[in-house]
């Protein structure tokens, strides 16, 4: 009990020191929080996507490996620390990228409270003080792999879901999904991209911030 209750105190004062170093360092730069699971843990696009946006902003990593929309599983996203951490970051730009892992056959056996379970997260972003911009990306495709990880289970049932979450709320979507599907040796494994991949997400992601902030 004792080692619980230490490791949450470590959690939040990690999380107390890590908000002081943003509101000290970066006050005054635009901040982008990209939320995930591993493909934006793991093969780092938001440290390309930081490098094409320059140093007027500040770019965050909250990917967490195996995290869902799904709130029936072993690892939802809105129950992870990351997602604490994206939330006191604080952010003005939100790029959520999930569903990859709801897509696993024993996750995707509740996809009819995708949208709702999704709904949620979004509303949790959308109460912060900051007011952030909120980009909904497709996730990359889904190729030959050993993590139950389904395709058809992402194209037909996820994506579409994504799409109308978009057009009910307005908010404007990051095609990711196109802009990988022909290439299957971009990802190393069938799911996680290499650098090669990465840099497409995250050049995607860029054009898709810069259109937005040259349109409003």
């Amino acid at each position: 009990m004792y080692i619980c209750v230490l490791l949450v105190t470590l959690s939040v004062l990690a999380i107390i020191l890590e908000n002081k170093v943003y509101n000290n360092g970066n006050a005054n730069l635009i901040r982008v929080a990209c939320i995930g699971d591993s493909i934006t843990e793991l093969p780092y696009y938001p440290n390309d996507l930081q490098t094409l946006l320059g140093t007027n902003y500040t770019v965050g990593n909250f990917g967490s490996g195996g995290a869902t929309v799904l709130l029936d599983t072993d690892k939802p996203y809105m129950d992870q620390v990351e997602f604490v951490r994206a939330k006191n970051f604080p952010p003005d730009i939100v790029i959520i990228m999930l569903g990859t892992n709801d897509a696993r056959t024993d996750n995707f056996k509740s996809i009819e409270n995708f949208v709702s379970d999704y709904m949620k997260l979004i509303n949790e972003i959308q109460a912060l003080e900051s007011n952030p911009k909120i980009f909904l990306a497709k996730p990359p495709p889904l190729f030959d792999n050993e993590l139950d990880l389904k395709s058809e289970n992402l194209l037909d049932e996820i994506i579409p879901r994504i799409e109308q979450i978009a057009n009910e709320e307005g908010l404007p979507v990051i095609d990711v999904y196109s802009a990988l599907e022909n290439h299957p040796e971009y990802f190393w494994d069938g799911v996680h991209p290499s650098s090669d991949g990465a840099a497409v997400i995250a050049n995607t992601v860029y054009a898709a911030i810069i259109l937005s902030t040259e349109s409003s």
